[in-house]
């Protein structure tokens, strides 16, 4: 027979055991979800520089797309879930305009004739629900182009040269592209 002085060890024992017991069923029980809008990330390298552009991507799914699930005139995080995130790994110039090394949030004001793109300081945020323009490396403003019908959002990096490339956002039936500049001597 155990001795009383026993009890409190074997209670805290049993209560360990158990702990562990339903924290492991409730781990079992917590189920993964595929997430609808999927991640997807593309890197090229231009010259010496490393472009790599992380992003969710939704899908049309029979919606209006332009001036419906993406309002003209409003910041969108340019794809879906967390902002898209695009890191260059050397400075380069956007447009014209030079930008520093290191990883921004992608964001875009899109319009009926010109969309407003935007490199925001805070690399990592969700969505555009936190977004502040203080935070702003630079905007710049460019023209959407008819493009093929994309279902499923993609980004794509076309090297122009040995130290220029376009960086295209395509979804629906838009295309909407900018000029990437690098320095080819490091």
């Amino acid at each position: 027979m155990l001795s009383i002085k026993y009890f409190p060890i074997i209670t805290f024992i049993v209560s360990f055991l158990l702990l562990c017991t339903f924290t492991d069923i409730y781990g079992q029980q917590k189920e993964e979800k595929v997430r609808i809008s999927p991640k997807a990330s593309i890197t090229q390298t231009v010259g010496f520089t490393d472009i790599t552009i992380s992003y969710s991507r939704p899908g049309v799914k029979g919606r209006k797309i332009w001036g419906g699930l993406v309002p003209y005139d409003k910041v969108w995080r340019a794809g879906a879930n967390e902002a898209t995130k695009i890191t260059f790994s050397t400075d380069v110039k956007v447009e014209g305009k030079k930008l520093s090394a290191g990883s921004y949030s992608f964001f875009a004001i899109p319009g009926k004739s010109d969309w407003t793109l935007i490199f925001n300081k805070t690399a990592d945020q969700w969505g555009a629900f936190e977004y502040n323009e203080a935070e702003d490396a630079f905007r710049f403003t460019v023209k959407p182009e008819k493009g093929n019908f994309t279902e499923w959002l993609r980004y794509e990096i076309t090297r122009t040269s040995d130290n220029t490339a376009t960086i295209s956002l395509l979804w629906e039936n838009l295309k909407v592209p900018f000029k990437v500049e690098v320095k080819l001597n490091k």
